[in-house]
């Protein structure tokens, strides 16, 4: 699976049900290991009033990848 076709899907945590955002960027390290996805925070108020609107989430946090949505527990 491409990097692409991950940033098409919804990131959701299973904990609260919310929608996080979406994947732009994933963190390789020099084995070619992914280490963590950086999540896009999808709240448009929280972009407005929090320095750091991105959130990693590592390859364990990472529950489920279905066809649209990606599952994530934080």
């Amino acid at each position: 699976m491409r990097l692409s076709d991950l940033q098409a899907k919804m990131v959701v945590n299973i904990k609260d049900g919310k929608h996080l955002g979406t994947i732009i960027d994933a963190e390789v390290n020099d084995a070619g290991q992914i280490l963590y996805f950086t999540v896009m925070v999808r709240h448009l108020f929280k972009r407005f009033f929090k320095s750091e609107p991105e959130v990693n989430i590592t390859i364990n946090q990472i529950v489920k990848i279905g066809t649209d949505v990606i599952l994530v527990e934080l």
